[in-house]
């Protein structure tokens, strides 16, 4: 653990409360950013409200220049390559990536583990996330794939075809980007149509519940995933 002084950085916006549950709703917002100080807090940290609560009992409230107790998650560096876009390096630091990641050459995804795996050019095991994985409905596409694109802060095209729990009255809308996104902050495309590995809005829940088939991780390793591979890596799905 470690005792963080907040500052100003650290407590901005934009925040959006109430996130409405309608698609269409959400389309017409600006972003979909975090619900509340205390959220972006639990991401920044790689845990949840829940768990910042417990760490500091008494709370107080927060504000620039309070000091709490956090999971000692702070990066040795974040000197992020200089291509990197400005929007996705603020993501990067909010999100407290460190930014020296191995290289992945390849990465296995295991349904029976509930895990994502990084192997360098040596086959050497370089990092290991856990990760929510198809369902019934949408089962893990098995076989070898290759990630297309990353796609940092993505905006997200909802197409209610392509759920099988969609609504009957919904309609297609392209809603903003925001870790609170149904794709949270980075999108790695796969050459398996209509299928990615990417962040979502619940880390809470990740290897606890089922996903439409795409891989879903925590934003924060979703975000750091995304600075160990590039459009070509291998993506074996196994079960």
């Amino acid at each position: 653990m470690t005792r963080v002084t907040l500052d100003p950085a650290m407590l901005q916006g934009p925040f959006v409360n109430p996130i409405p549950k309608e698609s269409e709703k959400q389309a017409a917002l600006p972003s979909l950013g975090y619900a509340r100080p205390l959220e972006k807090l639990a991401e920044m940290f790689h845990t949840t409200p829940e768990v910042l609560v417990e760490l500091n009992p008494g709370g107080g409230t927060i504000r620039p220049g309070a000091t709490f107790v956090f999971p000692n998650v702070l990066p040795a560096s974040r000197d992020y390559p200089d291509d990197i876009k400005p929007e996705w390096r603020q993501t990067l630091t909010d999100l407290n990536v460190e930014a020296r990641q191995p290289a992945g050459d390849h990465i296995v995804v295991d349904k029976s583990e509930k895990v994502l795996k990084v192997f360098d050019a040596e086959d050497r095991l370089v990092a290991q996330f856990s990760a929510t994985m198809g369902s019934q409905h949408d089962p893990l596409p098995v076989g070898t794939w290759k990630i297309n694109v990353v796609d940092t802060n993505p905006k997200f095209h909802y197409n209610p075809d392509l759920f099988w729990d969609a609504k009957k009255d919904d309609e297609k809308a392209m809603l903003p980007p925001g870790p609170n996104g149904p794709v949270g902050v980075v999108w790695l495309d796969l050459s398996k149509e209509h299928y990615g590995i990417h962040g979502t809005p619940e880390p809470q829940n990740i290897a606890r519940t089922q996903s439409h088939g795409c891989i879903r991780l925590t934003n924060w390793d979703a975000a750091r995933l995304a600075l160990m591979v590039k459009p070509g890596t291998e993506a074996v799905f196994q079960n």
